[in-house]
């Protein structure tokens, strides 16, 4: 940034990003024709035309050698100004741009800087209006849970004590869900983004985790979860809780779009490059050629489950996100309509 800063230092180059190149340039061209000039009036007298070419030849190596390494200097601000939108992407980290640069490149920087910045606001906003409506929705599930102890201690018959202890319990699991999803949300920055600590990961017990939470969606479909886990202990970069999270949304997306009586299966392997975990449905299934477009957000291919289950269009696409933002890969295949879906994710091995 030196060379940029003091080429913006002189007047009538100031305003033009693209008169500092045509400048540098400029110079880098005359190098040679004055090196030449130079070399006639000072040399002896009897130079030779091969000693005047051999010198032309050199210098003008030299000048172009040169010439390329200030141009090459001069797009530092362009390099920062696109090292800062990727940070931002893929790490959500600002970074403090210069904004006292008038030319081109200067409010190129501005933008970027002033983009980032009001991105975050807007994150802020929202992540505040989702920290109420969590809050007013803990308050809702509480309501559940009353309403349960209070049938529980009317001493009731065994159907409806049975009834209200499913109520209780499906309570303490949004109560845990909401808790841990606020919690997510105020480590975001520090889980989402990618981190050099690498993490064990027990894959038996998230999809333990997974079948508790989703145990009566799969008991209300007769649907079986099977798991064939050729590795139960794999070492990756994303956090267990945001893996689980994940897992919890491919396989719910499973049992929605399976039919009753249907089998879902959990695989785990490797390979000597990834390591793979795999989410295989036998339900409606979708085109091969949308693989891509079903991690839309809010896309028109969201779809009701097999027994008119709404779907929000934005699951699978936060899934992706997460993935992605750990250094993985979430893959969708389908054969066809009615022949199943399989949602794999891709993690590379870590050393």
């Amino acid at each position: 940034m030196k060379l940029y800063e003091k080429l913006s230092s002189i007047r009538f180059l100031k305003d033009s990003y693209i008169f500092k190149f045509l400048f540098v340039a400029f110079i880098g061209i005359h190098i040679p024709l004055i090196g030449i000039l130079f070399f006639v009036v000072y040399a002896k007298a009897n130079f030779s035309t091969c000693s005047l070419l051999i010198f032309s030849l050199i210098i003008t190596l030299i000048a172009t050698a040169l010439t390329l390494t200030v141009l090459n200097k001069l797009i530092h601000p362009i390099e920062l100004a696109s090292k800062a939108l990727s940070d931002y992407k893929l790490k959500r980290t600002v970074t403090k741009l210069p904004l006292h640069f008038s030319d081109e490149a200067g409010m190129l920087l501005a933008n970027i800087q002033n983009s980032i910045l009001e991105s975050e606001k807007f994150i802020a906003a929202k992540e505040d209006l989702i920290y109420l409506l969590s809050h007013d929705l803990k308050t809702f599930a509480g309501n559940s849970q009353s309403l349960s102890i209070m049938i529980l201690e009317t001493n009731p018959s065994d159907e409806v004590k049975e009834l209200a202890e499913l109520i209780s319990h499906s309570s303490k699991e949004q109560f845990r869900y909401i808790e841990n999803f606020i919690r997510m949300l105020k480590e975001q920055d520090e889980m989402l983004q990618p981190s050099s600590e690498i993490k064990v990961i027990y894959l038996d017990e998230v999809i333990e985790n997974v079948r508790n939470q989703l145990s009566q969606n799969l008991v209300a479909k007769k649907i079986e979860l099977i798991q064939n886990l050729d590795i139960a202990i794999v070492h990756l970069k994303i956090d267990p809780e945001l893996l689980t999270r994940v897992l919890f949304n491919l396989v719910n997306n499973a049992i929605k779009f399976s039919f009753s009586d249907a089998k879902i299966q959990l695989e785990s392997y490797n390979d000597k490059k990834n390591v793979y975990i795999k989410v295989i449905d036998e339900g409606i299934g979708f085109d091969g050629k949308d693989s891509e477009k079903i991690f839309e957000k809010f896309t028109e291919r969201s779809r009701l489950g097999t027994l008119e289950e709404y779907s929000t269009g934005i699951g699978l696409y936060l899934c992706k996100q997460i993935i992605e933002r750990n250094d993985g890969r979430l893959i969708a295949s389908s054969e066809g309509k009615n022949k199943g879906g399989t949602f794999t994710i891709v993690f590379p091995i870590t050393e």
